[in-house]
């Protein structure tokens, strides 16, 4: 006969529920710092924009982001 335990092992609910809120926490981190990098891009994008004409017409992604943006302001 072994030392062994013989109850069997489970597990309980609580450390699932904590992981659960921590990578909901982490999920809500991560879509709070791509909410800031778009807008700080946006404002950069908008700044340089209003200083250099010439770059109008050169991407049309970067222009439709400066009307938009100052659609709104």
């Amino acid at each position: 006969m072994s030392s062994r335990p013989t109850t069997p092992l489970t597990a309980s609910a609580a450390p699932a529920v904590a992981l659960g809120d921590a990578a909901e926490s982490r999920d809500q981190r991560v879509l709070d710092q791509r909410a800031r990098f778009r807008t700080r891009h946006a404002r950069a994008l908008t700044d340089l924009m209003g200083q250099r004409d010439d770059l109008r017409g050169v991407h049309a992604l970067a222009d439709l982001v400066d009307d938009a943006v100052r659609g709104t302001a």
